[in-house]
């Protein structure tokens, strides 16, 4: 996970930063690729929503799915259930 910047302007410019804000070389540098890239339209919190959203209905999608092939009938508690025993089914 390591980043190696092979740039002294960079470098210098991260160090200036981060003296001036008071926050370490990571935070700013965090900062300003965040700012960048809400610049361009791509908001990261938002990436991550939206990726979220997608596992969300991809789930529930396959819960329609899977309730119709069972005869259109959503589950129940009790369906996780084996009615003898009371054990997980």
């Amino acid at each position: 996970m390591g980043l190696n910047i092979k740039n002294e302007r960079v470098h210098a410019l991260a160090r200036e930063a981060a003296r001036i804000t008071g926050k370490s070389q990571t935070s700013v540098i965090e900062e300003a690729l965040e700012l960048l890239l809400a610049q361009y339209g791509a908001d990261a919190e938002q990436a991550r929503i939206a990726r979220t959203v997608e596992k969300v209905m991809r789930l529930a999608e396959e819960y329609r799915t899977e309730s119709q092939r069972l005869g259109g009938v959503p589950m129940t508690v009790e369906d996780l259930y084996d009615e003898e025993t009371g054990l997980p089914a």
